[in-house]
């Protein structure tokens, strides 16, 4: 019986033969075969698969070019958003008749305008010759063409710049990057040496230590005779933040009070202020000395500040100064002090302490520091020659063969200025001072008993090259001549100075600092900017202009608290005793100074400023970054581009503390911020 035929199976096949006839191939049989249906599979062709590859390749990469330019746009629009408040900021600022203003009378003020007004001219002048195509093809004068004027004009404007102008701009460059490098090489030399005294955990040793507990005589009673007498001053000036806890910090100094004196110090002129500070110095007032500890009005020691220091004196006779290190209560409050946080690090981590580990001498730094009143007086003690008496004094105590020592593991706290118009006026003074001083000093330096080693030092490294040369050089190459090498292509700034060894001075720089790191770059180029004020200073302490001798005291915001004071001795080691050894005539000890009642402070709303000559740079810059995108010089564009951004916002006032209630000119800072 035969097998009915499968019909169901037939409609199927005849179906796939015709929707995928390249798959499914029905041969017909021949001749020779045997009857039976032969079916060749076949896969698709490598041509095919390749051609789907290439069109589904196509597909991704076109999405992923349409993700990148959504993510630039983007960007874009992020970036132009911040410059579109930031200018918004700009013309509120520049347009409100309330806003005071930087002194628009200084020489370099009147200087910087005329170099501006150049460079604007300049740049007309090279934007026409571009789009006439003569910088592809510069006319001649001695050219047989026939030149129009403005061409010729242009042909004797190369000539001229080519022959005359960049010949001693160039020797000018030549030697900032002589200078450049020679402070660079110092900066290493104190790396070195400060990698050495960590290496070798070099730190100078107290010859005694004082212990806990009291000492005791044969009878019992206590005896303080081995310590000796201290002098502590406070020097004040309308110090109305800070003088409450700057008295108590001082008062509750671990160490016997028959033994100690304080002394407040105030040059108030304000009537309210004397009559706080003297009420506060009846609070803690109680009943010759050997030493005198000093600190400004903002500084909080420890308790255990004169146990840790006053020992290093015992069995050295020739030392004069004991100096501790600076701790900062509100580093972190702003962009503006994280960056003096970086820059003093680097002070008193590797300058001063390689200098008093290796020389015996530094700089006095005018607070946080003990001295031996017999060296003051041996030297001539204070004078008021100079606005740095406290580096002035150093300098006549060093010549007079007396050593110092500087503790970097023993810290004061202190807090840095918030806003830039106090931090441009305390660096406006530490620069004209030693310029002042330096003039004074240069004499007696030579004619000083002193080894020729020591007067190298104070002349050329203490002096020339720290306090003249490095911001000499700073406002010089980065504000002068690398906008005018844009505007003057045959003298040239190699991309390796403007780039590359700022680049490897600010990571030394900012290595004291190791949490900064993320802020390298707003460093370099915040250092940039402050280097006018530093030039201005200079110029002024080394000639006797009229703005060197203004002494202006620093505004303080009363950030190192009673709280911060309590908090720090948790940290650093045990709190005051309850015993009369130990305290000060008022009773209550440490305990006291965190219930201390905080004077109420009148608020006064903060007007933020205009620094011209400031502004005035930014306008330079970015015009010869403009002149830089004609030559293609990628790295001095950029440079240029940033750095004219950085003048342009703190020419503003708009870095540090910021209006009360102005929201607004915050946003421009964080888009800024996040851009640089």
């Amino acid at each position: 019986m035969s097998r009915p035929s499968n019909h169901e199976f037939q409609q199927w096949w005849n179906k796939q033969r015709e929707t995928n006839p390249e798959v499914l191939l029905l041969k017909k049989p021949d001749e020779t075969a045997n009857g039976f249906l032969s079916l060749e599979i076949r896969t698709p062709t490598a041509e095919s698969t390749v051609e789907k590859e290439r069109t589904r390749s196509a597909r991704q990469l076109s999405w992923v070019c349409l993700l990148k330019f959504q993510q630039i746009a983007g960007s874009l629009a992020w970036v132009t958003n911040g410059v579109v408040l930031l200018l918004r900021t700009a013309n509120r600022r520049i347009a409100s008749p309330n806003s005071p203003a930087d002194s628009s009378t200084s020489r370099l003020y009147r200087a910087i305008k005329v170099f501006l007004a150049l460079v604007l001219l300049l740049l007309g002048f090279e934007l026409l010759a571009y789009f006439q195509g003569w910088h592809f093809s510069p006319p001649s004068v001695g050219s047989a063409a026939v030149l129009g004027f403005v061409e010729r004009v242009y042909a004797h404007w190369l000539d001229i710049r080519a022959n005359y102008l960049a010949p001693p701009l160039q020797s000018l460059t030549n030697l900032c990057i002589v200078l450049f490098l020679i402070q660079s090489v110092d900066r290493l030399i104190l790396m070195f040496g400060c990698f050495w005294i960590k290496f070798r955990k070099l730190k100078p040793k107290a010859a005694m230590e004082y212990g806990d507990s009291p000492p005791m005589d044969e009878e019992g009673n206590e005896n303080v005779e081995d310590y000796p007498m201290v002098l502590v001053q406070i020097p004040m000036c309308n110090e109305r933040e800070v003088y409450q806890q700057s008295i108590a910090a001082v008062c509750v100094q671990d160490w016997p009070r028959q033994r100690m004196l304080v002394q407040v110090l105030d040059d108030s002129d304000e009537l309210d202020v004397q009559m706080l500070i003297k009420a506060e110095v009846q609070k803690w007032q109680q009943r010759d000395y050997e030493f005198v500890a000093i600190f400004d009005a903002d500084f909080q020691p420890g308790p255990d500040f004169l146990k840790k220091t006053i020992p290093h004196f015992k069995g050295n006779d020739d030392i004069a100064l004991v100096q501790t290190r600076w701790s900062f209560v509100n580093k972190d409050e702003n962009l503006l002090t994280r960056l003096q946080n970086i820059n003093l690090s680097f002070h008193f981590e590797v300058e001063q302490q390689v200098n008093g580990v290796f020389l015996n001498f530094f700089g006095f730094n005018g607070t946080a520091g003990v001295w031996r009143i017999k060296a003051l007086e041996d030297c001539g003690g204070w004078l008021e020659r100079t606005t740095v008496e406290d580096m002035d004094v150093a300098v006549r105590a060093h010549l007079c063969g007396w050593k110092f020592i500087y503790l970097d593991d023993v810290k004061c706290l202190c807090e840095l200025p918030e806003s830039y118009e106090a931090y441009k006026k305390q660096q406006h003074r530490w620069h004209s001072g030693p310029m002042q001083l330096f003039r004074l000093c240069f004499v007696d330096v030579i004619r000083s008993k002193v080894s020729l080693a020591k007067k190298v030092n104070l002349i050329f490294l203490f002096f020339l090259l720290r306090k003249l040369i490095l911001p000499f050089y700073s406002f010089t190459l980065f504000c002068i001549i690398l906008p005018l090498t844009m505007f003057l292509p045959e003298a040239q700034l190699p991309a390796w100075v403007v780039c590359y060894v700022p680049g490897v001075m600010s990571i030394l720089n900012i290595l004291p600092a190791p949490r900064s790191f993320p802020f390298i770059v707003p460093f370099l180029l915040f250092e940039n900017t402050m280097s006018v004020t530093k030039f201005n200073a200079m110029i002024s302490g080394l000639f006797r202009f009229g703005s060197s001798y203004e002494w202006i005291v620093t505004k303080k915001s009363g950030r190192s608290s009673e709280t911060d004071l309590v908090a720090f001795e948790k940290e650093s080691g045990p709190l005051v005793r309850s015993n009369s050894l130990y305290r000060s005539s008022s009773e209550s000890g440490i305990d006291e100074l965190s219930k201390l009642e905080v004077s109420k402070k009148s608020v006064k709303s903060k007007k933020n400023r205009l620094y011209r000559k400031e502004l005035a740079l930014a306008f330079i810059l970015l015009t010869a970054s403009l002149r830089s995108l004609l030559s293609a010089q990628g790295i001095h564009f950029y440079f240029l581009l940033f750095q004219g951004i950085t003048f342009l916002v703190v020419g503003l006032d708009l870095i540090g503390e910021q209006v009360k209630g102005s929201s607004q000119l915050k946003q421009p800072i964080v888009l800024l911020a996040r851009v640089l």
